[in-house]
């Protein structure tokens, strides 16, 4: 039987890791991604409110549209967020962030952006693709495919743009830590589904970026 120390410290944990799991969110992927960009390659001599503007078609597209409508999806159905995240239960989800995504890709191919901001968004595309076929035979951490998706085109944009990242890759493991801990300890995933997760996420963000 648990004494109320542990039970407080039990609480704790799950408060923490509920907090950290909402906070960096697979959404967060492309936001963390465009605003190094901005802030470290050629486009930080842009006018900021460019910058802000791009960077808020970004956020909503890839943050705010498939969040409202998946807590809609969800609501419809009356699921709670664990009941939300059983296999046969996710592939509406990832469904609607591909429409998202492609909607974006398509309108900064309209407006003739930076190409290579793109690979941003395909990146994030092709993590959501990937994640959702492979979903199709077994369950995997989207979660942790975007938190190994930031480490990857970190990796990799540093040696295109030739800047030091290894205090932002540093941050980005101990982030991905932090997500795949918190992810287990409310018992969404396993180890061996969010350590699959970050090696698909990984080699997704280094691969686009290197070849396209």
């Amino acid at each position: 039987m648990s004494t109320p120390q542990q039970s407080l410290r039990n609480k704790y944990a799950l408060l923490t890791a509920k907090t950290i799991s909402w906070l960096f969110h697979p959404f967060y992927l492309p936001t963390v991604a465009v605003t190094l960009l901005l802030v470290f390659s050629y486009l930080n001599q842009l006018p900021n409110a460019y910058r802000f503007a791009f960077a808020g078609i970004v956020i909503l597209f890839t943050w705010v549209f498939p969040l409202i409508a998946i807590r809609m999806y969800r609501a419809i159905n009356g699921w709670t967020s664990h009941q939300m995240s059983l296999r046969e239960r996710r592939f509406v989800p990832y469904i609607i962030n591909i429409i998202c995504y492609s909607i974006l890709f398509a309108l900064m191919r309209f407006f003739r952006m930076p190409y290579f901001l793109s690979t941003i968004i395909i990146s994030g595309l092709l993590i959501q693709i990937v994640c959702a076929l492979i979903n199709l035979k077994i369950k995997i951490s989207t979660h942790a495919a975007a938190s190994g998706g930031v480490i990857g085109m970190l990796m990799a944009f540093s040696r295109v743009f030739h800047f030091d990242a290894t205090f932002w890759i540093c941050w980005a493991i101990l982030l991905s830590g932090a997500v795949c801990s918190s992810r287990m300890i409310l018992k969404m995933h396993n180890y061996s589904e969010l350590l699959f997760g970050v090696i698909v996420g990984f080699f997704c963000g280094l691969g686009i970026v290197f070849f396209l």
